[in-house]
């Protein structure tokens, strides 16, 4: 894999690429915006093992197009807007991707679509961003995205809350398009499922403390934290509650969905809280194939997510390339929805070798994601299924992968 991290590194890749000749010439580059550092680091590094798995697919079975191999050049988001943006700036106009993988915060997805790849007119899938606001981003029809939008998870949220008998809770949320997103979604719809919210307060990254927020949110008879964060921050608000003697019951979200929140605050104060997050049914021929192509490869599957949609994004973008039968980022662009939807031939993870012989035979391909249905709307949207997730003995588990239920 080709991995952008300084300039000199990129000075040295050129001249590399210079002096192995004309066959090298033949790679084609995507981008990938991915947190290696920041508040959402815990899922960098694991995001991309899903897009590297993809490539490896494809160019063990072919290569894209006329047999070119497929590589991934890094940008790091740091999880800031600004520096997503000036990663996305090079991976377009220095690296000349054809198209980009992320970025994973909704709050620097966004920003990119608008302001980088829209504009240029270069097709971006993110892996992770889930905030409803950007469903409606004039991104000019090039941001898609591998996850559903948080109006679907908040509502899974409320009926699972709802159902774990928790009638009165309060919210603390990052205040970013995401954190404020999911709990207008996870606020409304728990109302309306006859819970009360007592306080729902916004968090600002990179306090040094949060007992203010977490006196406000205490009280009025609240049950439990619904805490929509990243771990980071995430971590310093749990810490600070049980010291404070605020908040011991907890409701996360995918953004903290990791075990380093587990290993940072303590199995024993952690057991017990519940979560969701996207994630396709874990009996389906997709998800099982994807399961076993990853843990053969890098051996267990982290309880984490985005692997999935990472690879999903991935694969779709060489499937539209393929379809495409060009490199031309807007082309590219407009077989995505083509690649991604029926009618078509079934294509599951790591079946690129059949993918590639059915465009040539003609026909149409239909993508089955990896992290569930990958069927883009016209916003570049996707429905989903979610994960009703709980820390047991020091371990994320999976209860049940659930529908929303509007």
């Amino acid at each position: 894999m080709t991995f952008g991290k300084s300039s000199l590194a990129a000075a040295g890749l050129a001249g590399a690429l210079l002096a192995a000749g004309p066959a090298a010439a033949q790679d084609v580059q995507i981008g990938a915006l991915m947190p290696m550092t920041g508040d959402l680091q815990a899922y960098g590094p694991s995001s991309l093992s899903g897009i590297e798995l993809a490539l490896k697919h494809i160019n063990e079975q072919g290569g894209v197009l006329d047999g070119r191999t497929l590589s991934v050049v890094v940008g790091d988001t740091q999880t800031a807007a600004q520096a997503a943006v000036d990663a996305a700036q090079k991976l377009v106009n220095v690296d000349n991707v054809v198209g980009i993988v992320g970025a994973l915060s909704s709050g620097n997805s966004g920003p990119v679509a608008t302001s980088v790849t829209g504009p240029a007119g270069v097709p971006q899938i993110s892996s992770a961003s889930t905030a409803p606001v950007l469903s409606d981003i004039e991104d000019n029809d090039y941001f898609f995205r591998t996850v559903p939008a948080d109006s679907l998870q908040g509502v899974v949220l409320a009926q699972i809350v709802r159902s774990q008998g928790h009638a009165t809770v309060s919210i603390l949320f990052i205040n970013n398009d995401y954190g404020e997103g999911l709990a207008t979604a996870f606020g409304e719809a728990f109302e309306k499922e006859g819970g009360t919210v007592y306080a729902a307060l916004a968090y600002e990254p990179g306090n040094a403390s949060y007992r203010g927020e977490l006196q406000q949110a205490f009280g009025g008879g609240s049950e439990a934290l619904v805490l929509i964060g990243y771990p980071e921050n995430g971590i310093a608000i749990l810490r600070q509650s049980l010291e404070g003697g605020f908040f011991s019951n907890f409701i996360f979200t995918d953004g903290m969905k990791t075990p380093n929140v587990i290993e940072a605050v303590g199995a024993d104060f952690m057991n017990g809280s519940i979560g969701t997050a996207p994630q396709a049914e874990t009996d389906s021929p997709a998800a099982i194939a994807f399961r076993d192509a990853y843990e053969a490869e890098f051996g267990e599957l982290p309880p984490k997510p985005f692997i999935d949609s990472a690879y999903d994004a991935a694969f779709l973008l060489a499937l539209a390339m393929e379809q495409a039968g060009s490199t031309d980022r807007t082309a590219v662009k407009e077989a995505l929805r083509t690649v991604a939807t029926p009618p078509g031939t079934p294509i599951m993870p790591g079946e690129w070798e059949k993918a590639k012989q059915a465009i040539a035979d003609g026909e149409d391909v239909d993508y089955v994601g990896a992290a569930g249905s990958q069927d883009f709307d016209a916003k570049g949207d996707v429905p989903g299924t979610f994960a009703f997730w709980a820390i047991d003995d020091g371990e994320i588990v999976t209860r049940e992968v659930v529908s929303p239920k509007m």
